[in-house]
């Protein structure tokens, strides 16, 4: 997730295609979060004002109400694994989990409230743990498979504990400054990669040990990085920069530890991306427009909202 308005112009832009995939219904919608079915190739929009979530199937133009907000107040990083459960992040509170079929709340986790805090996105990993970055305090949230089970047979939200904490392997940087963001699981399920969104670091979390490693970057940097997707040993990050509205694409070395930028485009089509999906041979990518009016300025959108497909 993008919050803040620093304007960075991006090194040696290179300009790429951008089309627009399908709208969002909604003149208040800021589509932030975005996963797609790997069953059906459903597409899933979370929306930043209010929550919802919106579904679109290959095909159509225009994206319909899935699940409107159940309590939630922003609907951020979305996740659906194997078993056609679709995971939703709440900023403020937790993570939610839905079965897809019956469009049913089946279990929801809640952080503790002792502090500001920023839920922020899911990565499911091989085994069907999920993992959940929190921005603020730089950790990283888990729920296995197992507590998932628990959780549905409990009447109410289930309380989870960071299972990582990585404050101490950052930079140092202001108090309350956003840090983690993006995460992906490896197809190995022998580590995750995290992005610190306001020191440009990729981190390594080894799983299930928990030990950390800054990533080497070679060829460039991660500035101001948000949603992020891994495949076949090839990285996507969005850069939702005011003047630079980037996605860059890096090649992962062996076992997580170096990572190659291989490309980066640019274009103001983009509209501040915050995250992708990669499906039906290119990406998917959220258009959060956060400011025109959004959480990070002040304006009026250009409706309606939409969903880019960019070919990198």
């Amino acid at each position: 997730m993008f919050i803040g308005s620093a304007a960075q112009a991006a090194a040696t832009p290179e300009h790429g295609r951008v089309s627009t995939a399908f709208e969002i219904p909604g003149d208040r919608v800021y589509p932030e979060g975005i996963a797609a079915d790997p069953h059906t190739g459903d597409i899933y929009v979370g929306a930043y004002e209010g929550g919802a979530i919106f579904k679109v199937t290959r095909g159509q133009r225009v994206a319909k109400e899935f699940l409107p907000s159940d309590g939630r107040a922003h609907a951020l990083g979305l996740e659906v694994d194997r078993a056609r459960r679709l995971w939703v992040a709440d900023r403020n509170t937790g993570v939610a989990v839905y079965d897809i079929p019956r469009q049913r709340l089946i279990a929801r986790f809640v952080v503790p409230r002792d502090a500001d805090r920023l839920i922020n996105d899911v990565a499911i990993a091989p085994d069907g743990t999920a993992y959940i970055t929190e921005s603020r305090r730089a950790e990283v949230y888990r729920v296995t498979p197992r507590q998932l089970e628990e959780a549905r047979d409990h009447d109410g939200p289930v309380p989870i504990t960071p299972a990582f904490d990585l404050s101490g392997h950052l930079d140092p940087r202001e108090p309350g400054a956003i840090t983690l963001n993006g995460i992906v699981a490896a197809p190995t399920g022998r580590y995750l990669l995290t992005v610190d969104m306001t020191g440009g670091d990729l981190y390594r979390i080894e799983l299930p040990s928990g030990r950390v490693s800054r990533v080497a970057l070679r060829g460039g940097d991660l500035n101001r990085s948000d949603g992020m997707e891994l495949r076949n040993g090839t990285l996507w990050v969005a850069h939702p920069i005011l003047d630079a509205n980037a996605i860059s694409r890096w090649s992962i070395g062996k076992d997580g530890r170096t990572a190659q930028m291989t490309r980066r485009i640019t274009d103001q089509a983009l509209q501040l991306p915050t995250t992708m999906v990669r499906t039906h041979g290119g990406l998917y990518v959220v258009r959060s427009q956060f400011d025109k009016g959004g959480p990070s300025g002040e304006g009026t959108p250009q409706l309606p909202f939409s969903i880019a497909f960019v070919r990198i």
